[in-house]
């Protein structure tokens, strides 16, 4: 499990329209929201994605860059943005699933073609986000084990506010006995 306060793990993939995501020098100003999706196959995904996209703007306002990772390929990856129309929102692609695990991640196994007609990948991971600080500790973090039920990305855009304002730090960095 990762801990506010605490490094995350290292995140370095390839990005969709060259380069390399790395996020021990994003360099953003307050922080990067990390978005693992499930990949191409999740419909859900899809509807969640568009939302960050729309939101990409409102984050970077506040000093915050976005990234979408999922363990899918280029294509497959490719296929998404497309879908999604991104113009603003940075894609990250072919994690690993061992990557997946240190970051929390829940692993699926996959049930053959989805409701929108496209196969799932053999092993997957499921939903997380992450909002990680440009030290690169854990801000804030939400895992699932469902694509259902995910955070609202204008919640967090208003909590962003309230933090940066009140310099409000990471909670649940507490590891002692209870």
């Amino acid at each position: 499990m990762l801990m506010p306060r605490q490094k995350v793990p290292k995140l370095v993939l390839p990005l969709l329209d060259g380069g390399t995501f790395d996020l021990s020098g994003d360099a953003a100003e307050t922080g990067t929201v990390v978005c693992f999706y499930r990949g191409l196959h999740c419909p859900i995904c899809a509807t969640y994605l568009a939302e960050l996209e729309k939101r990409t703007g409102d984050f970077a306002e506040r000093g915050v860059k976005t990234i979408a990772v999922s363990s899918d390929g280029e294509e497959r990856t490719r296929a998404m943005a497309d879908k999604i129309e991104a113009k603003s929102l940075r894609f990250g692609y072919d994690l690993s699933l061992s990557t997946a695990k240190e970051w929390g991640l829940y692993i699926s196994t996959s049930r053959g073609k989805t409701s929108i007609g496209i196969e799932e990948p053999a092993l997957f991971s499921e939903p997380g986000l992450f909002m990680i600080t440009p030290q690169q500790t854990l801000y804030y973090g939400s895992v699932q084990t469902m694509p259902f039920v995910r955070p609202h990305f204008s919640e967090l855009v208003g909590a962003l506010d309230f933090a940066i304002k009140n310099d409000y730090p990471a909670r649940g960095e507490y590891t002692g006995a209870v």
